[in-house]
């Protein structure tokens, strides 16, 4: 069960059992930390290597790192956040999945580009799978609907899909973690771009590690 904190940031108690991790999904009130590294977000599978590096680096849907000291974030306001971390060689990943993403596998690609860079092993890896627009609010057209293997319009569950990709990468069920908060459904705490269109602000979502 994922707990909110003072500063209106979603924690997740599993994740915040490790001392030497800095982690969180913002709020639309959240006080996020400083010094954030990001991406300009394309709704795309690649995966982009922070290096130690903040501000803006570019274009890609997944931010990785072991560098201590930095801080990886992502944007949303219905698509999926994803935070990934590796207990065993402090590693993190935050990762951004919408629809295209989820289609192109962006979850499973960051976690094979943990493994190839770092050397992180899907057994040490958790996942956290934040707020986003849910189930019940996520009504698709054929175009989309076809891609989750669903017929005409169809409600689309963004947090599953992405868990079952997790699995199939190797991540043990026991370390996939899911808020089970629906942005559309939650004006007064999240943004929602399906609800408020262009009027819509962005969450950030963040891991990282202490110097």
């Amino acid at each position: 069960m994922f707990y909110k904190d003072s500063h209106e940031i979603y924690r997740v108690p599993e994740l915040a059992a490790f001392e030497w991790l800095a982690h969180g999904f913002g709020t639309r009130h959240a006080q996020l930390p400083a010094q954030l590294t990001t991406l300009k977000q394309i709704h795309s599978a690649t995966c982009v290597f922070a290096e130690g590096r903040t501000g803006a680096l570019g274009q890609g849907d997944a931010l990785l790192d072991s560098t201590p000291g930095s801080t990886l974030a992502i944007k949303t306001a219905d698509c999926l956040p994803i935070l990934l971390v590796d207990e065993r060689l402090r590693t993190v990943a935050a990762v951004h999945a919408g629809w295209r993403g989820t289609v192109a596998g962006i979850a499973q690609q960051a976690v094979a580009a943990l493994g190839e860079r770092f050397g992180s092993s899907p057994a040490s890896m958790h996942a956290a799978l934040g707020p986003a627009i849910g189930k019940c609010c996520y009504e698709v057209g054929p175009e989309v609907a076809s891609h989750f293997g669903e017929q005409g319009r169809a409600h689309v569950d963004l947090v599953e899909a992405n868990r079952r990709q997790l699995l199939a990468a190797g991540l043990p069920a026991a370390h996939i973690y899911t808020a089970d908060l629906c942005t559309m459904c939650r004006p007064d705490e999240f943004h929602s771009y399906r609800r408020d269109r262009e009027a819509a602000g962005r969450m950030y979502s963040f891991a990282g590690i202490r110097s």
